[in-house]
């Protein structure tokens, strides 16, 4: 679904404010120095406004742009990535499949999630300077650890942890085994 152009409508709500106030097109365009045929396409969807247009029909309607434009979030679309579809990212060893794209369109909110798979002996070292935001992870397969500043802390499977990234962090692989977790980071970091 990426890539999809999405239309948003506005018209619906400027016309139910318009004729909520008694207000006519007429009177709407003259406030908002633009032509009634303009203001009556605006409301029927036939043409989508240029942002100053915009902006001057809300302040000819003595509303905010907020609530033109607050069912936008509502109507994001839901974003599938099939698993035969992972973005792979493999840095000294450390495998880092993507589970969650982030959305830049989200803000502070973007989030980033991946599987990440630690071989044996094995260790990260993106976050070893730290950065910022937070990370969560939990623990799917093998044992490991989380050097953090300067604590250890062993992890095991089942086991969540979550921290600020501020400090420098590594997860290592002490094991025989594959050290693998689901891990979530914002905002995001590797998968831009």
């Amino acid at each position: 679904m990426t890539g999809e152009k999405r239309s948003f409508h506005v018209g619906e709500k400027i016309r139910a404010v318009r004729e909520r106030k008694g207000y006519t097109l007429k009177t709407v365009a003259q406030r908002a120095g633009v032509s009634e045929s303009l203001v009556s396409q605006i409301e029927r969807n036939r043409v989508s406004p240029a942002i100053d247009t915009l902006l001057s029909i809300a302040d000819a309607l003595e509303i905010d742009l907020e609530y033109l434009f607050s069912g936008y979030r509502q109507q994001r679309p839901v974003r599938l990535i099939a698993s035969e579809e992972r973005q792979k990212i493999t840095e000294n060893g450390v495998v880092y499949e993507e589970v969650v794209h982030p959305n830049e369109g989200d803000g502070v909110h973007a989030i980033e999630a991946y599987y990440l798979t630690v071989p044996p002996g094995g260790e990260t070292k993106r976050g070893s300077y730290g950065h910022s935001g937070r990370e969560f992870g939990i623990v799917i397969q093998g044992c490991g650890e989380l050097r953090y500043g300067s604590s250890v802390y062993a992890l095991k499977p089942g086991d969540s942890i979550s921290f600020s990234a501020g400090a420098p962090h590594t997860l290592a692989n002490k094991d025989n085994e594959p050290f693998r977790a689901l891990w979530v980071v914002t905002p995001p970091q590797r998968f831009r």
